[in-house]
């Protein structure tokens, strides 16, 4: 495996973890508008990933900068190509981070409530964007000689999309709720459960639907094998969840987001962003890629910085691990 190869399996790697953490942090977003009946249960979802959302976000900070140094002729593909999408899912990240900072800085329940709102709506749309964003990514899009991106918005916007950005949502939301319920008690805990069961048939239909497709379209045999472990891992996750085992059930959610996202890397590979025009055009991990120097670099830098943050987050979380409660929210036991 040469240089190019790894690092397309390093920044996969990087959007896998990404979309992992980030994942369940979408979904207890979205849960904020669905799930929670009050107040107090709005409050108790936040908290759940309030000490985690911005160290999420790391990963992907990571995987941009790696496209970016790994391979410049993908990343200046993708941001020209898919501007106003990433755009949009910029501003909504920083929306939602000023949510999560300013929600409680003031008392007036008008104030809280439109910060909630913020937090609902754009993690539903970054959630769906990014589905949207990786099923063009991987079926393709037009692409010229000079590897200039020659379509417009309505190019992004097909069938195919459409259904990742959905079944993204499912997916996510899914992850989120299987979160919740490990991480909270009382009624908020067994609602959380008992909507895990409802999200996780869609997230397998949605998400079936869209593997099966890309599958069809550009999978191989590798591909598959991701495919059919998602699948099994879906099953034990519900089977889990329905018994009560919250924490194999969210280990077993977080195995559907990892094999789903390799399954559409390993459909993708050797190729980074293909053309539908014409595959002579196809952005591949040889031609979009940086200079070996560039490369060992960049191996080096990553060898040391990775194991360090990958402790720091997981220490965090085994810091903030104790399950929550409406009871715990200070304000609301007065």
């Amino acid at each position: 495996m040469n240089l190019p190869e790894i690092w397309f399996v390093l920044i996969a790697v990087l959007w896998t973890g990404y979309f992992f953490l980030e994942g369940f942090d979408f979904g207890v977003g979205v849960l904020t508008g669905t799930l929670a009946r009050d107040r107090g249960e709005r409050r108790v979802l936040i908290n759940t990933i309030g000490p985690v959302w911005d160290g999420n976000e790391v990963w992907l900070i990571a995987a941009g900068g790696a496209t970016f140094a790994a391979f410049p002729e993908w990343y200046a593909t993708l941001f020209s190509g898919f501007y106003l999408p990433l755009v949009l899912i910029l501003v909504c990240l920083i929306v939602r981070g000023v949510a999560f900072e300013y929600r409680h800085k003031r008392p007036e329940e008008r104030w809280q409530r439109n910060w909630e709102h913020a937090i609902f709506t754009t993690s539903l749309l970054v959630a769906f964007l990014w589905g949207v964003a990786f099923a063009n990514i991987v079926r393709g899009v037009p692409i010229g000689p000079d590897h200039e991106y020659t379509g417009d918005v309505l190019d992004l916007l097909g069938p195919h999309a459409l259904l990742g950005g959905a079944a993204a949502v499912a997916l996510f939301t899914f992850h989120g709720a299987v979160f919740t319920a490990l991480k909270t008690v009382g009624d908020i805990r067994r609602r959380a459960r008992r909507a895990a069961g409802g999200l996780g048939v869609a997230a397998g239909v949605l998400g079936g639907a869209f593997l099966l497709w890309t599958q069809a379209d550009s999978g191989n045999g590798r591909s598959l094998v991701a495919l059919a472990v998602a699948a099994a891992a879906l099953l034990a996750a519900l089977g889990a969840n329905a018994r009560g085992r919250e924490g194999w059930a969210f280990v077993l959610s977080g195995v559907v987001v990892v094999a789903a996202v390799a399954s559409l890397f390993l459909a993708l590979f050797p190729d980074v962003m293909p053309s539908s025009l014409d595959p002579a055009w196809n952005l591949t991990v040889d031609n979009a890629s940086s200079t070996p120097y560039t490369l060992r670099i960049m191996t080096w830098c990553a060898a040391l910085a990775t194991p360090l943050v990958v402790l720091y987050q997981g220490w965090t979380y085994w810091v903030f691990r104790k399950r929550i409660g409406t009871q715990h929210i200070a304000e609301l036991t007065h």
